[in-house]
């Protein structure tokens, strides 16, 4: 069978990381956050959705943030998104997608690289 899509992307975080992600995954990029299932509450982390994108970031003892290897997330309006992450104090910086499409990178709270798609 073939594979039709992603249904998620996993991050790792440090401990105790759970109130910072909100911050950043909510309070800026606004993904929700969703209750982990009980079974897997008690691990830690947190998971962000939308009927669109799903990040889930999970505690990883011997935390190091995903310089290379990122997810890209589509939005509706980049430069508006931008705006907000600076005004938060988060850097931005420009993309060189070959296609063309308008695209910037910026850490999470943890290091995590994640790119911003237009």
């Amino acid at each position: 069978m073939p594979v039709v899509g992603i249904d998620h992307v996993q991050l790792a975080m440090p401990a105790d990381g759970e109130d910072e992600a909100t911050a950043f995954y909510e309070g800026v990029l606004g993904l929700p956050r969703r209750p982990k299932p009980e079974p897997l509450a008690s691990r830690g982390g947190c998971w962000f959705e939308t009927d669109g994108a799903k990040v889930h970031l999970g505690v990883e003892a011997d935390f190091r943030p995903a310089r290379k290897a990122h997810p890209a997330l589509a939005v509706d309006d980049l430069p508006a998104l931008c705006d907000r992450l600076r005004e938060a104090g988060i850097e931005v910086r420009a993309g060189d997608d070959p296609s063309g499409r308008p695209q910037v990178y910026v850490e999470d709270p943890f290091g995590n690289r994640i790119e911003l798609v237009g």
